[in-house]
């Protein structure tokens, strides 16, 4: 699958637990999470990745980060550190741009 963005949740065919939702931008977690808390933050239009913003340009990739911001934030807040990492090329399995907040569970020893 190419797009799993458009093609299963935008498309309402794969249910996801909504975290926060704007016009254009949608944060859910993940549906096959690999940390203890594990949301993804998607535009809701089609954008190809960080790097090929497609037609929705700076204007839309500044809306993703606005929630991206928020979603961190709240991670952070609740668990006290937060993880955002997004993947270009090989990396990035489905090719609509998306953001990961993370809390990828205990801090390695030594940091507070």
């Amino acid at each position: 699958m190419s797009d799993f963005y458009c093609e299963q949740v935008l498309n309402g065919l794969t249910s996801v637990d909504t975290v926060q939702e704007t016009d254009s931008v949608l944060a859910f977690h993940h549906t096959k999470p690999s940390y203890p808390v594990h949301i993804v933050v998607i535009p809701k239009q089609h954008v190809p990745s960080l790097e090929d913003l497609g037609v929705g340009g700076e204007e839309l990739l500044t809306e993703v980060m606005r929630v991206v911001r928020e979603v961190a934030a709240l991670v952070r807040a609740e668990h006290g550190a937060a993880c955002v990492v997004t993947n270009l090329g090989d990396y990035q399995e489905s090719k609509h741009l998306h953001v990961h907040v993370l809390y990828r569970g205990d801090k390695p020893e030594g940091l507070a």
